[in-house]
């Protein structure tokens, strides 16, 4: 009796299988026989009458250029983007309006984070120019450049926080309601009420951090009868908020006092506001980040999907792996993973 012939090299791990293997890989499970789809006309006998061909064959078209035409044609696509029939699609969500806010608030943030920086730069290299003036005479060259940078600095970081504020606020009520829509809640604070929290002097010092402590609670799927705890990601960002806000209105009513020894002042104040705006709005991009991905839905069921052959095909016969000896300690054995990562043992 002939022995049954050796099945060709893996496409994949390239070994050689043993004769009677099976059709797969013993080792990495590729299916070993070669596919050739090959796409033939059906049978005419077997197709409906609706389909069947009627009359003579019809003689092959000769391509004979492309077409003429003797005016200019009315048809054609109409002018302008494509846009989906009425109904045809659900407007977007909160949680999309989240995602799309948080993608263009991050960008503006980093901004936020250089123009801030190079403010405090000129801001301290201002002041490093007034411990020289005291002694010797300074270069207006210098003095220009200076003034050049502070100025640049100060009105870049000016505009790159207006423009991250309206996009926070905006990032802060869209989040507020994915939130409470994933928790099965109403929204608990108005839109009036989040935007002033934002904007009203004294009462901005605690009215974002315990509305982003309420999100993070509510996205995490927590109790809603529970107090909302700040997790250390959320307390840093707004004691870092609440030191940032008093630094500005300090070096703004800065600006309405007189003297030498004032404006020295009024740089120092300076200098510290611009460093912890730019710290500030790196923590930002980090609660951004944090709260987005919470709100995110979870993978459900698990991360790998073993696919067995039907009852037709042929079976593959896979090498034993030896039971494990339990004295040499724990073994790891696929499990399922959840929102935080886990894996199960």
């Amino acid at each position: 009796m002939a022995s049954p012939a050796a099945p060709p090299p893996c496409p994949r791990c390239g070994r050689q299988a043993g004769p009677g293997s099976g059709a797969f890989c013993p080792w990495c499970g590729r299916y070993l026989a070669a596919l050739d789809w090959v796409a033939t006309p059906p049978d005419p006998a077997v197709l409906p009458d609706s389909l069947r061909p009627r009359g003579p064959e019809p003689a092959p078209v000769r391509y004979t250029g492309p077409p003429r035409y003797r005016s200019v044609p009315r048809w054609g696509l109409p002018v302008g983007p494509w846009r989906p029939p009425a109904g045809a699609a659900d407007p977007p969500g909160p949680l999309d309006r989240v995602r799309w806010l948080a993608g263009q608030l991050i960008p503006v943030l980093w901004v936020v984070v250089v123009m801030s920086a190079v403010a405090a730069a000129a801001e301290i290299w201002r002041y490093a120019l007034l411990l020289e003036s005291r002694s010797d005479a300074l270069s207006p060259g210098v003095v220009a450049w200076s003034d050049a940078m502070v100025w640049f600095g100060g009105w870049s970081a000016v505009a790159a926080v207006i423009a991250a504020g309206v996009l926070v606020i905006s990032w802060s009520l869209w989040s507020c309601r994915a939130a409470a829509e994933q928790a099965g809640l109403r929204p608990w604070r108005s839109r009036r009420r989040i935007v002033a929290g934002w904007v009203v002097p004294g009462w901005n010092l605690t009215a974002p951090g315990s509305l982003l402590a309420e999100t993070e609670h509510a996205a995490l799927g927590l109790p809603a009868d529970r107090r909302p705890t700040p997790s250390r990601e959320i307390l840093v960002w707004w004691v870092l908020w609440g030191v940032c806000v008093l630094l500005a209105a300090l070096a703004f009513l800065g600006r309405f006092r007189s003297g030498t020894q004032a404006l020295a002042d009024g740089v120092v104040l300076h200098a510290w506001a611009d460093a912890f705006a730019a710290v500030t709005a790196y923590r930002t991009i980090r609660v951004v980040r944090w709260i987005t991905g919470l709100l995110e839905p979870g993978p459900r069921g698990p991360r790998e999907i073993l696919v067995r052959p039907g009852p037709g095909a042929p079976a593959a016969s896979t090498p034993q792996r030896p039971e494990p000896d339990p004295a040499s300690g724990p073994v790891l054995r696929p499990g399922w993973r959840g929102r935080s990562g886990g894996t199960a043992w």
